[in-house]
């Protein structure tokens, strides 16, 4: 029988083959000849391949830097991007410096752009989240990295980018760099570069060349702020032994105190939320909102660790809050028929519900009736406040009874409610496969 080598295959089937190795692989491969050196270098056919079976079900991969940026380098940067898709809250333990700082941001692929968006609650009673632009992530033509943030949310035009500088938009954008500190953290800072005329004319024809967004200041030097510090110490000491030196310093001093000045956006901290949705082990994980106590919607970040179950308000721990929601360190669920008891229990408390949706169209899952979920499962918790909050005597200023339940219904959901109260909250999915539920733009 004739052996066949992969050298004999034609080069559409080989390159067909290629896509499905990793960019590691492919270099592997690509050492042992010459002419297949060559043929991983091919950037159109290769590497659009792989970037096109990769993500082309999600984004537009011609689109990416208006056609004109290598294929390669594009996978690499969206490699590094797809860690962003999901949910990311702020963090810090402190109240947001900047105003507009969202709690939470949904990161999902645009057409040639990623995007960041601001989640929140509605606060007119209805299941309502409200969705709108804050984080826009891009390449130019050059392959340079273009992310922008939008400090109040309101520019809409997130599908083309180069109409919002023609129309004289970028002026509301805030240039940014999104630096990783790790798979599940990034930090979002101001980028000082003298960037706004430039890319406008860029945008316009006038200009053949695009500033380095990311690395490069205003001034010159690289963008960190470590990085200035360093700069600026080799610059005094240069001007310390040259004529004129000490004018030339003090003129960069006050460029400097300027550029600090008209700073838009402070540093934030953002960490990435990694089990968002529930699983068949774990079936109370993940992000839920429900209508609280007083009648508005909130959100509700649930997570199993070694402890048992802990649920947290998401403004909460943006915030730097304490203490959680309930906690349970008996993961055990009781199954259904139940005591007489329990049937009590949850027959006698009164549902929070929210309100009938203000505009149904944009509403793509209403919120459902409590009256026709029924109750598959329960589990008992605790209420963190005995342990968490006392007065200044040291005794606890909360009901001396913590002891509360779960209810699991048939659909997948939960509510939850305490013995002090007559309550039950009951808490819906805030995603499914990926996308926001009853997900309003603003």
């Amino acid at each position: 029988m004739e052996s066949f080598s992969f050298s004999d295959f034609p080069e559409d089937v080989q390159l067909t083959v290629l896509s499905f190795l990793s960019p590691k692989e492919i270099a592997t491969f690509a050492c042992t000849s010459k002419r297949f050196g060559s043929l991983c270098k091919s950037d159109d056919r290769l590497w659009y391949s792989m970037c096109e079976r990769r993500w082309g079900a999600e984004t537009q991969i011609k689109k990416w830097g208006d056609g004109k940026i290598a294929y390669k380098l594009l996978y690499k940067t969206l490699s590094e991007w797809e860690n962003l898709i999901g949910f990311w809250r702020r963090s810090g333990g402190q109240p947001a410096v900047n105003f507009s700082s969202p709690p939470l941001i949904f990161f999902e692929w645009g057409p040639s752009f990623l995007a960041g968006s601001r989640v929140s609650p509605s606060h007119d009673g209805t299941c309502n989240v409200l969705k709108s632009p804050f984080l826009w992530m891009s390449l130019s033509p050059d392959g340079e990295m273009v992310n922008f943030l939008q400090p109040n949310g309101e520019i809409k035009l997130w599908d083309d980018f180069f109409k919002c500088c023609q129309l004289g938009f970028v002026e509301d954008f805030v240039s940014v760099n999104v630096n990783f500190m790790g798979g599940c953290h990034v930090l979002v800072e101001e980028n000082y570069s003298s960037f706004y005329p430039e890319y406008r004319s860029i945008v316009l024809g006038k200009s053949p060349s695009l500033l380095n967004l990311n690395s490069r200041t205003e001034d010159g030097g690289e963008g960190s702020s470590e990085e200035c510090l360093v700069t600026e110490m080799y610059t005094q000491l240069a001007n310390k032994i040259s004529p004129g030196g000490e004018r030339a310093w003090r003129k960069q001093r006050k460029k400097e105190k300027e550029r600090q000045g008209r700073r838009r956006w402070e540093p934030e901290h953002f960490v990435k939320i990694v089990d968002f949705s529930p699983t068949p082990a774990r079936p109370l994980q993940g992000l839920w909102k429900g209508i609280c106590d007083d009648i508005n919607l909130d959100f509700y970040l649930v997570a199993y660790d070694a402890g048992g179950i802990i649920c947290r308000r998401v403004s909460d721990l943006s915030s730097g809050s304490a203490a959680p929601v309930f906690w349970t360190s008996n993961t055990t669920l009781i199954k259904f028929p139940f005591s007489p008891d329990e049937e009590y229990l949850y027959d006698s408390r009164v549902h929070r519900r929210a309100l009938a949706a203000a505009n149904p169209i944009h509403c793509q899952h209403p919120w459902r009736e409590t009256e026709d979920e029924v109750v598959s499962h329960i589990m008992y918790i605790n209420s963190s406040y005995d342990l968490v909050v006392r007065d200044s005597s040291g005794i606890s200023a909360n009901p001396p009874q913590g002891e509360g339940r779960i209810w699991q219904y048939k659909d997948g959901t939960f509510g939850f409610g305490f013995f002090w109260d007559n309550f039950i909250i009951d808490l819906k999915r805030m995603v499914e496969d990926g996308c926001l539920l009853d997900a309003v733009e603003v």
